[in-house]
């Protein structure tokens, strides 16, 4: 007589009655272990749910019969750090930008702190590594080429006030004027053709040159300088250095003197405190373009 049990069939009480590939599955109680476990997680789980933020609402979620909140602990934790930093920040507030540096210790604070505050509010525009969107008016600055000076005191301004918006009288201005509405398609052609010379480039037509020297001399010098050295003190840009702000092809150029550029710098004197205002322009004054 065989040992082997015999083979279970469909609807045999100890099946499910689920079969796969002949494979049939018993009808066994769960570990009554993992059954407690199973029912504890799902109390824990209500418990949870009750003494923390959980269910979404309208308008917030469910606050919790604990009151905790990550964003309150976020901000604990930064208020922490920002009173350990306090004596540091007021003697970083209290000295001239120009020596900061002869302080090792301040200076490597600033510089660090300033690399942070950089990261968090300038990178979207310049970039993480600070050299800027080539060609869309985000500048480099980590060059030595700047509209408004490269000094420390110059760039501190400059952070604090931003260039060209309407939140600050003492926010740096200048505004080209759009030649298209002064010169004729090729007027304007000419004196691009001129302007891409003025830094050892190829004119697109040098036929043209000649006479946009003459427009330039004219219309431009005043501003850009008689060999379109530029002139920091009113953010005209040096044209003979081939770094382009907009894009230093025919296409820009032609663009650019037609209707002009305007780009908008926000200013961060109401965002930043002065301790990090500072900061952030002794880094960006060390990035290796600093005058």
């Amino acid at each position: 007589m065989s040992n082997k049990p015999s083979q279970l069939q469909k609807g045999d009480p100890t099946t499910t009655g689920h079969e796969w590939d002949g494979i049939q599955e018993f009808n066994n109680p769960l570990p009554r272990w993992w059954l407690w476990t199973f029912y504890a997680c799902i109390a824990w789980g209500i418990g949870y749910t009750i003494a923390y933020p959980a269910w979404p609402g309208i308008s917030a979620a469910t606050p919790g019969l604990l009151g905790y909140s990550s964003r309150a602990e976020v901000a604990e934790e930064i208020a922490a750090v920002e009173t350990r930093n306090a004596p540091v920040n007021e003697r970083l507030e209290g000295v001239e930008l120009a020596s900061v540096g002869d302080d090792a210790e301040l200076y490597s604070y600033a510089v660090s702190s300033g690399a942070a505050v950089f990261r968090t509010w300038c990178a979207q525009c310049h970039g993480s590594g600070a050299g800027g969107v080539q060609a869309s008016g985000y500048p480099n600055l980590l060059d030595d080429d700047w509209l408004w000076g490269g000094d420390i005191d110059a760039i501190h301004q400059t952070i604090a006030y931003g260039i060209r918006n309407e939140e600050y009288d003492d926010a740096r201005y200048s505004a080209m004027p759009a030649y298209g509405d002064m010169f004729t398609a090729e007027e304007i052609s000419q004196v691009v053709n001129f302007v891409q010379t003025l830094s050892g480039g190829t004119a697109n037509d040098p036929a043209q040159v000649e006479a946009g020297s003459v427009l330039y001399a004219d219309n431009c010098a005043a501003c850009h300088g008689e060999a379109g050295e530029g002139d920091i003190t009113q953010g005209a840009p040096n044209l003979a250095d081939a770094i382009w702000l907009y894009g230093g092809d025919y296409a820009a150029l032609t663009y650019t003197v037609t209707n002009a550029r305007f780009g908008i710098m926000p200013g961060w004197q109401d965002r930043l405190s002065e301790a990090e205002i500072r900061a952030v322009a002794l880094y960006v004054h060390q990035l290796g373009g600093g005058q």
